[in-house]
């Protein structure tokens, strides 16, 4: 008796040794997924790598998938191959994947939010009901893809109620956690036609207040690289002084009041003062932050442009006269608590065809989603005339 307990014993204790030798082969090979680069001894090294992986069966999915979270571009590309290959190899065997374990790593947010969708999508194609149970928990998710799904379904429901008390509720709830231009401009026609409010400028953390002085030469497109009065002060460390006077493109200039009720922030400099042609203006406006904080500014223009946060140049592109839409640049920026002083030089060339006649900015503030961050103060704010210097 005693012998025989000594040899189940030991043998519990090799497949134990066993399954630990496997998990540091496993958890290894991941490695090797995470900090592959382009060249074809990391592409050799890859590929033995996801056959490692895909050798472990279901109790390497999860460890696969965490690996994702951080993972460059390229390394995605195989961790996914990896996965798609070790689910292909589980469904063939006639065996099931672990849906509550997995289930759960599509509702941590934490996770690689393409991760997630990987998951998620692998799961919904035995499993429709999948959607019902976990998207509607996911209106404010990190993952915008998630989130969209989660407006999508309330949208449907409140579209099909004939009752506007019931489903405008609804839509309400939606608007919330909309973060995609598509949907909340339905979901304001919808409300807008029960006679309810909408602002989108403060849905989406458009800034609508600046400080605006122009216009500066730009002729043959020379100003984009000649730093002019306000970006001279930026580039010696000096705050800017909104009283001061400039030199301009033909007489001297100063600063002046300029804002936007447009649903979409768009400050619209040849409409709302005038299209100097060949010219540049510079615009500038504060963003009271109650804490450090990482966020997006995020970019709409078919003009040249740079842009300054606290005297630090965060982003330029040289390019006139393309495609403007939404969130057309994303610029990640560290903001520091209290304000924070934003500069814009936003360049217009001498074109004269119809469709080179646009001048004109859109911005705003947001997290990572596409939602909104506002300033903790009422507005963002301009302060010219007020004999402060920012």
């Amino acid at each position: 008796m005693e012998l025989q307990i000594v040899r189940i014993f030991a043998f519990l204790l090799t497949m134990a040794l066993m399954s630990a030798v496997r998990a540091d082969d496993i958890s290894a090979a991941i490695d090797v997924l995470r900090a592959v680069r382009p060249g074809a001894a990391d592409s050799a090294a890859a590929r033995n790598a996801v056959q490692e992986v895909t050798t472990g069966g279901s109790q390497a999915l999860l460890p696969l998938l965490h690996g994702f979270r951080d993972a460059t571009p390229l390394s995605v590309n195989w961790l996914r191959n990896a996965f798609e290959q070790m689910a292909d190899a589980e469904t063939k065997a006639g065996r099931q994947l672990p849906q509550s374990e997995l289930e759960a790593f599509v509702a941590d947010q934490s996770q690689s939010p393409f991760a997630r969708r990987l998951v998620y999508e692998t799961l919904k194609r035995t499993d429709p009901g999948i959607e019902n149970r976990l998207i509607p928990d996911m209106l404010l998710d990190a993952s915008p893809e998630f989130r969209r799904d989660a407006v999508a379904l309330l949208m449907t429901e409140a579209s099909h109620l004939q009752d506007a008390a019931i489903a405008t509720p609804l839509y309400r709830k939606a608007f919330s956690g909309a973060v995609h231009e598509d949907q909340v401009k339905t979901i304001a026609e919808a409300l807008r036609k029960h006679n309810e409010e909408v602002d989108i400028q403060k849905h989406f953390g458009f800034l609508s207040q600046w400080s605006i002085v122009g216009p500066f030469d730009n002729k043959e497109e020379k100003g984009f690289a000649m730093a002019y009065g306000p970006e001279l002060e930026v580039n010696a460390s000096l705050d800017l002084n909104l009283q001061a006077e400039y030199d301009g493109q033909s007489a001297k200039v100063r600063w002046q009041s300029i804002s936007t009720t447009d649903d979409y922030g768009v400050v619209d400099i040849a409409k709302q003062i005038e299209n100097y042609k060949g010219s540049l203006m510079y615009a500038t406006t504060t963003w009271t932050s109650n804490k450090e904080q990482q966020v997006e500014i995020r970019l709409g223009t078919p003009n040249s442009w740079k842009l300054w946060v606290n005297g630090q140049l965060v982003f330029e592109r040289e390019e006139y006269h393309r495609s403007s839409q939404l969130d057309q640049y994303r610029v990640p920026v560290n903001l520091r608590a209290g304000s924070n002083t934003l500069l814009l030089k936003i360049c217009q060339n001498s074109q004269t065809q119809d469709w080179a006649q646009r001048y004109q900015y859109q911005i705003r503030i947001c997290n990572s989603t596409g939602s909104a961050l506002l300033p903790s103060s009422s507005t963002a704010r301009s302060e010219i005339g007020s004999g402060v210097r920012q």
